[in-house]
């Protein structure tokens, strides 16, 4: 599902992933293609024209609707809020009527005319850095003149009772766009003007519409094998800074890495990576971080990033989403199986989906040599600091559950960094239990046997099934610390390991401390302060800052709730020796700020090896780390 890079989750402070169809029999359209039409040579003020024909109906009145909520993500972004210049057709011509009745949904009156929908498609992208509400970048769509970004889910909606439908999907564009798609192609040809160029795609239902994005434009487009698994790798740099040559190695090296650690699972046979690289300009996306889908992942990331830091955080993003190919794709409730875009359910087990598949993505690196065991200790220790801001308490089956409403969604986050940790213990516990022989991975392959793609459990017995599996002290845990509210004593996991917590000078980022930001924001005047943790921040200790000084400008931009998303994400990426050039206010005083930046640190817990471990404990801690 969704994965946000703790950067942009971070900032989101300053800001406000049915079983039963209802088949109406009168309706002449069930079962038949609906046909949708996406003209890319027709956009006019970065909107896109959209045709809808959905077949004869024999129904008085028919709602249409775009996602409110969409697979992967588990917040509500409203899709509707993009649609103008809504119209219905009958076979005339004529406008039918209609009206919208919510935010994603119209209703069209004498159903039994209509002959196709037509609507403009406004794009987010450009909107993110307005006080308008957007979704999460990966998310969101794109229509500029040499980029487009179709999530399909933002341009094509559905009608309540043809979700099972399949659909043709036509595109019209210019015949120079590279055209990226994880949606079968099944026809191309060129217009008689010889300038566009149209391509037929196929999706068996609404759900593989949403379910597989598109790129078209300027792009830059490598593919390689990962054993039987074509990876197509799509690269749009607005200014050419990276490339898909340049970084395929990297990518190649970590899936092979991770398809190794899989061994043998029921995988797909192709998965598309769609890197969009953001200048982080006031019309560019903010939301960095990936949304997985079943067989390829939407990636937004700085364009500025070095190629250092650029790899860094595609190894930890896509590597996350690429093992969603175990879970949901293999192991998912019905819930998801059955996905409701208007008024979804949501499961129980984030902990599974988002935990597991973070600490996966974590822990193949040490095991597969990618990482040393002391990054990876740092990694589990900055999970940890980072989970304790949030309700340490709070039941995680509940939270998952009920995860769009307070104060739950305010603790969404924490199934990145609690929900890793989570899948840690549970590892942990089964080696423990096995002498090293199987641990979470095992269970999962287990459940991957049992259920599959196209078998959904049931949600409430998912535990049970697991204790059946494992073991009792993974029940207990389960009962204890997933679906009850008892806080893990991490310290007893790592007494099992040989491993202890030490005092220790941990390095940071310059826009965090002790795993919360450093800064807060003052809604009613508009203005950014540096909180008391900044005095734990090497960095800014050093330039004398204090709690609350006001941060008043960035490189002579003035800071304000407006722009300090992007101002903050600048800053997490500054290179050691970069230029640094600030205006802090204490006490009515301007204080000016310029140096070079330098390595951060802070005073804090991390993780050591004891002296003497035992047998047991070397023995455990080897198989936890390398088998």
């Amino acid at each position: 599902m969704q994965k946000k890079i703790s950067i942009f989750f971070l900032v989101l402070l300053f800001l406000s992933c049915s079983s039963a169809r209802n088949l109406n029999s009168k309706s002449l359209a069930i079962n038949s293609p609906i046909s949708s039409t996406l003209f890319l040579n027709k956009i006019q003020n970065d909107r896109l024209p959209v045709e809808i024909d959905p077949g004869e109906f024999e129904k008085d009145s028919i709602i249409y609707r775009l996602p409110k909520v969409i697979q992967g993500t588990y917040e509500v972004s409203d899709f509707g809020n993009y649609i103008y210049d809504f119209n219905a057709y009958d076979s005339d011509g004529s406008i039918i009527k209609s009206s919208k009745i919510d935010k994603n949904s119209w209703i069209i009156y004498e159903g039994e005319k209509l002959d196709k929908i037509t609507y403009q498609v406004e794009d987010t992208f450009d909107i993110e850095n307005t006080d308008r509400t957007t979704p999460f970048s990966p998310a969101g769509t794109n229509i500029e003149e040499d980029n487009l970004m179709l999530n399909l889910h933002g341009f094509i909606g559905y009608f309540d009772d043809l979700l099972d439908n399949p659909y043709e999907l036509k595109i019209i564009a210019n015949k120079n766009f590279i055209r990226s798609s994880a949606l079968p192609k099944i026809s191309e040809y060129y217009d008689k003007d010889q300038i566009n160029i149209r391509t037929n795609y196929f999706a068996n239902r609404y759900f593989d519409i949403t379910d597989n994005p598109m790129m078209y434009g300027n792009l830059d487009v490598e593919e390689f094998m990962v054993g039987d698994i074509k990876i197509v790798l799509s690269i749009y740099s607005p200014n050419n800074v990276h490339s898909a040559k340049s970084l395929k190695e990297l990518i190649e090296k970590m899936m092979q890495a991770q398809k190794k650690y899989l061994g043998s699972i029921d995988s797909t046979k192709r998965y598309d990576i769609f890197l969009y690289l953001s200048e982080l300009s006031d019309t560019s996306p903010v939301g960095l971080g990936a949304l997985e889908h079943h067989t390829s992942t939407v990636v937004v990331l700085s364009e500025a990033s070095s190629y250092e830091s650029l790899s860094e955080s595609i190894v930890d993003v896509v590597a996350h989403e690429f093992f969603h190919i175990l879970t949901p794709l293999s192991i998912h409730s019905e819930d998801i199986h059955f996905f409701n875009y208007n008024n979804p359910t949501f499961s129980k087990h984030l902990w599974m989906y988002e935990g597991v598949t973070e600490y996966f993505a974590q822990h193949f690196q040490v095991n597969q040599g990618l990482v040393n065991k002391e990054k990876f200790y740092d990694e589990v220790m900055n999970k940890i600091r980072a989970s304790m801001r949030y309700d340490d308490t709070m039941s995680f089956s509940k939270m998952s559950e009920n995860i769009l409403n307070k104060p739950y969604s305010e603790n969404y986050y924490n199934v990145y960094l609690k929900g890793a940790l989570i899948g840690m213990c549970i590892d942990i516990l089964i080696r423990k239990e096995t002498n090293g022989e199987r641990g979470i991975l095992w269970l999962m392959k287990e459940l991957s046997n049992k259920y599959g793609k196209q078998k959904p459990f049931d949600d409430d017995q998912l535990f049970d099934e697991i204790i059946s599996m494992s073991f009792s002290s993974v029940g207990k845990f389960i009962k204890d610390h997933i679906e009850g509210e008892i806080p893990i004593n991490y310290n007893d996991f790592f007494e099992l390991l040989g491993l202890e917590l030490k005092d220790d000078n941990v390095e940071t980022t310059y826009i965090q401390s002790d795993g919360e930001l450093i800064f807060r924001a003052d809604r009613d005047t508009d203005k950014i302060y540096f909180k008391a943790n900044v005095s734990n921040n090497s960095f800014w200790v050093n330039q004398g800052v204090k709690p609350n000084d006001l941060f008043k400008s960035f490189k002579g931009e003035e800071v304000s709730l407006k722009n300090i998303n992007l101002i903050l994400t600048k800053m997490y990426q500054w290179k050691e020796g970069e230029e640094v050039s600030i205006v802090i206010e204490r006490e009515g005083l301007d204080i000016i700020i310029k140096t070079t930046s330098k390595k951060t640190f802070m005073k804090a817990k991390n993780i050591f090896e004891i002296s003497s471990p035992s047998n047991f404990q070397k023995n455990l801690r080897n198989s936890w780390l390398y088998n």
